[in-house]
């Protein structure tokens, strides 16, 4: 594995860092004792969930941490409640090193269950939700957890999984078998010994291009969320309604700063767009955690619902996992306000850009300015830097860089800088573009495609809904670009290239369009184009 040095891009001797967590209402003025306390749980049990929940608990114990379907819980509660499921985990023969892996959807149980593991210093392997049984199988083959934590609908697809001991997360019907609720009410409360060692955090890619892979990485570090926080002015004690999946790296980031902000989760367990609307409207959510495609569906209930929910309380929208298409962020800031944040990073390597609305606002598609301690450049084949305006790999530096796959493997590293499998440009102002995958592009009688120009163009078109375009093998022009699309109302093929035509040039247009129901799409939204390239 290559040594990837910790980046720390104009550093000012902590000027900076406290700027910001003052500003975020994180520097307060507090309780002495508390705050020692806290400094020494820090200490003894690292700054990830362990530690985290557990300083977050001797801050503000009455503070509300969680609002789910079941009712809201303390912190102080939150803290009582992993204690006691650490011990009934450790019964179960989980002990420092193991692996524990969850299948929850937003619910109390992904809480409780990923800060028990970190209090035993195992390590926590978030299963997407989505998967198949095969996925399923193939990755706790690989991974060979301890024990698997998961809500009950999903014993189905977990039964062919070789792994020693389940329990079950949210249950739907009675059950004889063991589960988080019985294991918390069967053991003690108090407080734990810390393990001596950290355990690591496992998220799996999106697998969207073959097999999910494994990115462990380490605790985060209090600069992972100053480098956050520099371009969204998220703020301490606030409702953040957390929308995308936990299990996800753009869902987890946000329980993760719940520990530092004392924030109020409200989770639910499915995604409604009008649902979720209510919920933000009825818990008077500030922030708002989401990734695109959620937007897109809310964008596309009727304007009668729309106009119906009261958004004006909310001060961010925290967007990532994807590229909003097209004309996305001028849709959603004209009917709800300039507070759309689009975070671009990857499992490998967490955080690259922040773009805020004044930047959706300057350019709708684009990916935003590094954060602060966050090195972007755009390198040709040869690892050299390209000037702005030029396209080329986007590669990333940071504090939180994943530490190599699990089953083995790397992304390329430059210099301390580690590839997002992205391609991009900086235009004038210092704004990053990204233009799609590196693998994407195709070259269609001899000119370069990226079928990410050609998806933003389509999806301006008043009838588009949905929309994703690959390319496919051509005789002739040994690549040809094909399109996918979702539309409302009536409209033709002709009338769709026609559209592409009039805004890109000539070879962009693409051979095909294929009109169908709906995108296959995984859990955190993103497109399985391999399923359409099959097609």
């Amino acid at each position: 594995m290559p040594v990837i040095p910790k980046v720390r891009a104009g550093l000012d001797a902590g000027g900076t860092t406290l700027k910001v967590l003052g500003r975020a209402g994180v520097i307060r003025p507090r309780n002495p004792l508390a705050l020692a306390k806290a400094a020494r749980a820090l200490r003894s049990w690292g700054v990830g969930p362990a530690g985290g929940f557990t300083a977050a608990a001797l801050l503000d114990p009455h503070r509300t941490a969680i609002i789910d379907e079941l009712g809201s819980l303390t912190y102080d509660e939150v803290h009582r409640r992993s204690n006691a499921l650490a011990r009934a985990l450790a019964d179960l023969g989980v002990s420092a090193g193991d692996g524990v892996a969850v299948m929850c959807r937003n619910h109390r149980g992904f809480v409780d269950v990923s800060i028990a593991t970190a209090k035993l210093g195992a390590d926590i392997l978030y299963l997407n939700t989505a998967f198949a049984g095969p996925q399923l199988v193939d990755v706790i083959e690989r991974e060979k957890p301890r024990v698997v934590v998961h809500d009950q609908e999903f014993t189905d697809l977990l039964a062919g999984a070789d792994v020693a001991e389940r329990v079950l997360a949210w249950v739907d019907h009675p059950t004889d078998g063991a589960t988080i609720e019985s294991l918390i009410e069967s053991r003690p409360d108090d407080d734990l010994e810390p393990a001596g060692r950290n355990g690591r955090i496992v998220i799996l890619t999106s697998g969207t291009t073959g097999t999910p892979k494994g990115a462990p990485r380490s605790e985060a570090g209090v600069e992972a969320a100053v480098s956050l926080l520099s371009r969204m002015p998220l703020h301490y004690g606030w409702r953040t309604h957390i929308a995308a999946p936990l299990f996800h790296t753009w869902g987890f980031a946000h329980l993760a700063l719940a520990m530092l902000l004392g924030s109020t989760m409200v989770l639910r367990r499915r995604f409604d767009p009008e649902a979720c609307l209510s919920v933000i409207e009825s818990e008077r959510c500030d922030s708002v955690v989401v990734i695109p495609v959620m937007l897109q569906r809310i964008m596309a209930l009727p304007e009668e619902k729309l106009a119906g929910h009261d958004l004006s309380h909310v001060q961010v929208v925290a967007s990532s996992g994807s590229a909003l298409p097209g004309d996305l962020a001028l849709e959603w800031m004209d009917q709800f306000g300039d507070h759309l944040y689009n975070m671009y990073g990857s499992t490998e390597v967490a955080y690259a850009s922040i773009a805020t609305p004044e930047d959706l606002r300057a350019a709708p598609a684009a990916a935003g300015k590094p954060p602060y301690a966050t090195i972007v450049k755009i390198l040709d084949p040869e690892g050299r830097e390209l000037p702005p305006g030029e396209t080329g790999r986007i590669f990333v530096g940071n504090g939180l860089l994943f530490e190599g796959y699990t089953g083995g493997g790397h992304k390329e590293v430059v210099d301390g800088l580690m590839s997002t499998g992205d391609v991009g440009r900086f235009d004038e102002d210092g704004r990053l573009h990204v233009e799609g995958r590196d693998d994407e592009m195709i070259v269609s009688g001899g000119e370069n495609v990226f079928p990410k120009e050609v998806e933003d163009t389509l999806m301006r078109h008043p009838a588009v809904v949905e929309v994703a375009a690959v390319g496919v093998d051509d005789a002739d022009f040994g690549k040809r670009l094909r399109a996918y699309v979702v539309v409302t109302g009536s409209v033709s093929e002709d009338e769709l290239k026609g559209h592409v035509k009039d805004n890109l040039a000539r070879f962009k247009v693409p051979r095909e369009i294929v009109f169908i129901e709906e995108l296959p799409r995984n859990a955190t939204g993103k497109v399985l184009k391999r399923d359409l390239s099959a097609d």
